[in-house]
Order: C-alpha cells, then sequence, then structure tokens
C-alpha cells in the first residue's frame, strides 16, 4: 500500500483524538509533515503556541532555528520528515506528562513504521528518552548523549539515532546553538558517509 494511504488515515485519527486531557486545550493537532521517502525523520517533543495555531510542526520561532541548522548543513526541509513525541501542544508550553507520552506515542510508532528513515534526529530530551529507550537504548541526560550517533533497530528497520538539544533551546541559550550547530554537522556528516556506503 503506498505511504500517502497509510499516513493520511493516521493524521485524520491525530487531529480528532481525544484519548489525553490535550484535546481540550488545543486548536489544532499537530501529526507532522514532509517527505513520506524521507531518510531523515526529525522528532520534537510537542508543538509549541505557533504549531498549536497552524496545526504544522516548528512554524514558530524554533522552527527558524531548525531550518537554519538544516540551511547550513545543506539538507533541504521538503526532504524531512518533522513530527513530535506528543501531537497537542501542552497548556502554557508545559512538559509533556508521562501519561501524555504513553498515550499519544503508538501515533509515532506507526510512523517511523510508514516512513522507515534511516537517522532520526531527536530534538530535545523527551524524545531523545522516548526514541533511545523504545530502541532498547539505555539513555542518560542529554549533555551526555547529544553528539553521539546509536546504530540501532527500532521498529524492525535499521536506524541510526542522533540525539540534539532543541532549536527551542538556542533561542535561550547562545551555548546551545553552538551545539546543535555541531550535532548538525554530525548528522550531515552520517548521511554523506551513507551515501558513499550504498
Amino acid at each position: 500500500m503506498p505511504k500517502q494511504d497509510l499516513m493520511e488515515p493516521l493524521a485524520d485519527e491525530v487531529r480528532t483524538c481525544h484519548k489525553c486531557g490535550l484535546w481540550r486545550h488545543r486548536k489544532n493537532a499537530v501529526p507532522g509533515e514532509g517527505n513520506l521517502d524521507a531518510t531523515v525523520m526529525l522528532v520534537g517533543e510537542a508543538p509549541g503556541y505557533w504549531e498549536d495555531v497552524k496545526g504544522r510542526p516548528f512554524v514558530g520561532a524554533a522552527g527558524k532555528i531548525l531550518d537554519e541548522m538544516l540551511s547550513k548543513v545543506g539538507v533541504s526541509r521538503s526532504l524531512v520528515y518533522i513530527t513530535n513525541v506528543v501531537k497537542c501542544r501542552p497548556p502554557e508550553n508545559r512538559d509533556p506528562l508521562t501519561s501524555e507520552i504513553t498515550t499519544c506515542t503508538p501515533y509515532l510508532d506507526r510512523q517511523i513504521k510508514i516512513i522507515k528513515p534511516k537517522f532520526i534526529a531527536t530534538l530535545g530530551r523527551h524524545a531523545a528518552s522516548y526514541i533511545l529507550t523504545k530502541a532498547g537504548v539505555k539513555t542518560e541526560s542529554l549533555t551526555k548523549i547529544h553528539g553521539r550517533t546509536y546504530e540501532t533497530n527500532l521498529l524492525g528497520s535499521e536506524v541510526f539515532v542522533i540525539p540534539t538539544y532543541h532549536p527551542a533551546a538556542a533561542l535561550y541559550n547562545v551555548r546551545y546553538k553552538d551545539e546543535l550547530d555541531k550535532d548538525f554537522k554530525l548528522l550531515k556528516l552520517k548521511l554523506e558517509q551513507c551515501k558513499q556506503n550504498a
């Protein structure tokens, strides 16, 4: 079955989902968007204000930084798939609760199975923790694990996981922007190595 025929019903499910309390506060759920044949999948934590307004991932201030990071390493946003661990905005942009992550991540698992990316860049600690734990990798604090590559099996596919800071962190601290730069350069290097070995 074409990927589009699998992803569209999933997106519709997300938009009408009432499985946790977050739907009561949302304007729009944010299923995700991008290239369904993407080599790279970017997984953030949860939608923010502008994402909730527009129903699209990473369209606010953090999205501008993400676009800048992708542009610097020569990766077009049109070639990646972008989604979040939690598909609805938590009130006041608080961290998603464990129960919300548990309830919502079956959607993410299905997205990963449909797209079958070779690389997953996790943006922020909640995304890193979920993806690496799902892959059976013991997680530590993001300061220890970012900038590394984890070659692992995730949901039946071989995938490289690259944990990075969330682009929003760079809005508040320039140091994180430098770290994000390094992490995205690592992603570029791994993509190039992958092409050479293909």
